[in-house]
């Protein structure tokens, strides 16, 4: 998985020594509320163990497309001590189905989950647009986002990172979601917008 630097941000592999963090970012209802139609909060640092693992698995599957990831993005200052700031994904999103488990749609999705300590800095839409362009320059024809129709933070970030909202849809997750979408410029010549503060939870399911 590659690693990626914005002018704060760096976005890196999970390592092993992270689950402290990872377990109190997913303890908290702030963060898991719009994650999955049964949204439950991390209750173990063995899940926290668990979890990454499996992030530290996409990309090495036989069907992920070679640039998925699950990034653990991280403050760069102060450089004295690294902080970590939340999850940026990119992965396959399943489709919806009458039967389980979900199987993947074809598509790619982006998104994010930023501790609440790090809200209203601008991180997730620095961190999403780096990852965005890494998605779209490596070969990606579109990238989709999904939302829960309430995560009205989260959708603002999608648009500030140049997606277009395309409505509400079920075709993914067994769930109705609101629905951007990004396409590579040979694609689309939508024009990016520009950055600003934002909310620090996109409705993702992370891989379990």
């Amino acid at each position: 998985m590659k690693r990626l630097e914005t002018e704060r941000l760096v976005l890196r592999q999970w390592e092993p020594e992270d689950a402290d963090f990872v377990l109190d970012l997913y303890s908290r209802w702030a963060v898991q509320r719009f994650i999955g139609n049964h949204p439950q909060v991390m209750r173990d640092r063995a899940e926290a163990e668990d979890r990454i693992r499996t992030w530290r698995s996409i990309g090495q599957q036989d069907m992920a497309h070679p640039i998925h990831g699950i990034w653990a993005v991280e403050l760069k200052e102060p450089p004295t001590r690294a902080t970590l700031a939340g999850t940026l994904l990119l992965k396959s999103i399943p489709a919806s189905s009458g039967s389980l488990p979900l199987q993947p749609s074809g598509d790619t999705e982006i998104g994010w989950h930023f501790h609440p300590d790090h809200w209203g800095n601008g991180y997730a839409t620095e961190a999403a647009a780096a990852v965005l362009a890494y998605a779209l320059d490596s070969g990606l024809d579109k990238v989709v986002a999904v939302t829960a129709p309430a995560n009205t933070a989260s959708q603002r970030v999608c648009a500030r990172i140049g997606m277009t909202h395309l409505g509400q849809t079920d075709k993914y997750y067994n769930a109705l979601c609101e629905l951007f979408e990004a396409k590579a410029p040979h694609q689309s010549k939508a024009p990016a917008k520009n950055q600003a503060d934002d909310g620090g939870q996109h409705r993702r399911r992370p891989p379990a």
